[in-house]
C-alpha cells in the first residue's frame, strides 16, 4: 500500500494513504468529510473504464492516513495536495473536490497554481464562504458550528449517525437509491477516523475562498444536488459557481449532498463528458435545466 510522508510529529510521521491506479489523463479524487477516499468507489470505476489515471487519498487523520494532533486547516491540507502532486509529478491533472474536498480544490489553485492543473471539479463543496459575516450575509452564523463541535464532542458516534441520514436524505432517498447497508458503512468509515481531526475540521469549514476561487483560471465544473440538505446549493454551487470565471454548472434534480452514490449514474455521466474537454479556453457555461433520470 502505498503511502507519502508529509511532515512529523515528535517520533512519529505524517503519512499520507493514497491508491494511483490505471493510465491516461490524471484525475484526482479528494473526499468529503468524515469519510475517506474509498467513498469515490462509483467514480473510481468509471473513470477507469473511460481512460482515466485515477488518484485517491485519505485527508490526514482519515482513512487510512496517519492522525496528527495539527494541520486541519486549509493551507496544511492544501500543501499535503500539494506534495501529492509534486510526488506523482503529475501534469495536465484535474482535481475534484467532494464538500470539504472542494476547498482544497480552491485553496490548491488559489495558492499553488494551475501549473499541474487543467481542469477543476467542485460536487457538493464548501466553498466559496460558508461563515456569517458583515461582507458574507449569505453564510451560516458562526453558532452553527460551535453547536456541530460540541455534539461531535458530546457522542461523536450519535452525531454521525443523524449527519448520515442528511447527508443522503435516507427518508426520502431509502431503497434503490440509498440502502441502509451504504449508510452503516459510511458510518463505519467515519467513526473510525480520528476523532480531533474529525473536531478540528469543523473550523475549517468557515474558510473563506473567495480569494482562491477568484483566481482559477481552468475550465470548471460545479456540480450540486437541489436538495442538499449538508451544503445547500444557493449558498454553495450557485455561488460558486458565478464565482468562478470559467464554470459550467449542473444541478442535479432531487440530488442530496451525497449524491456521488445516489445519483452516481448521473455524476459520472457529467463528470466523464466534462474531464474529456480538450479546449481550455471554453467560455463560461450554465446549464439552466437539471438532470434528469
Amino acid at each position: 500500500m502505498p503511502y507519502l510522508n508529509v511532515g512529523k510529529e515528535n517520533s512519529g510521521g505524517i503519512d499520507l494513504y493514497y491508491e494511483d491506479l490505471g493510465t491516461g489523463k490524471p484525475v484526482v479524487l479528494i473526499h468529503g468529510w468524515p469519510l475517506s477516499g474509498a467513498s469515490w468507489e462509483k467514480q473510481v470505476s468509471a473513470l477507469l473504464a473511460a481512460g482515466h489515471r485515477v488518484i485517491t487519498y485519505d485527508r490526514r487523520g482519515f482513512g487510512r492516513s496517519g492522525r496528527p494532533s495539527t494541520g486541519y486547516d486549509y493551507d496544511t491540507l492544501a500543501m499535503d495536495l500539494h506534495k501529492l502532486m509534486t510526488k506523482l509529478d503529475l501534469q495536465h491533472a484535474a482535481l475534484v473536490g467532494f464538500s470539504m474536498g472542494g476547498g482544497e480544490v480552491a485553496r490548491y489553485l488559489g495558492r499553488h497554481g494551475a501549473e499541474r492543473v487543467s481542469q477543476a471539479v467542485f460536487i457538493s463543496s464548501v466553498p466559496p464562504f460558508l461563515l456569517k459575516t458583515a461582507d458574507n450575509p449569505e453564510g451560516v452564523d458562526g453558532s452553527v458550528f460551535s453547536g456541530i463541535k460540541t455534539a461531535l464532542a458530546a457522542d461523536r458516534p450519535a452525531f454521525l449517525s443523524g449527519f448520515f441520514a442528511d447527508f443522503y436524505n435516507v427518508d426520502i432517498l431509502r431503497g434503490p437509491r440509498i440502502s441502509d447497508r451504504v449508510v452503516e458503512y459510511s458510518w463505519n468509515v467515519a467513526v473510525g477516523a480520528s476523532a480531533k481531526a474529525t473536531l478540528d475540521c469543523v473550523s475549517a469549514w468557515g474558510s473563506d475562498f473567495r480569494k482562491d476561487l477568484a483566481r482559477i483560471d481552468v475550465p470548471t465544473l460545479v456540480l450540486h444536488g437541489d436538495v442538499d440538505r449538508i451544503l445547500p446549493i444557493a449558498a454553495t454551487g450557485i455561488r460558486t459557481h458565478k464565482a468562478v470565471k470559467r464554470a459550467r454548472l449542473v444541478v442535479v434534480e432531487g440530488g442530496p449532498h451525497g449524491l456521488t452514490w445516489t445519483h452516481a449514474e448521473q455524476v459520472n455521466r457529467e463528470l466523464v463528458e466534462f474531464l474529456g474537454r480538450k479546449d481550455r479556453s471554453a467560455k463560461k457555461l450554465e446549464v439552466p435545466g437539471a438532470l434528469h433520470s
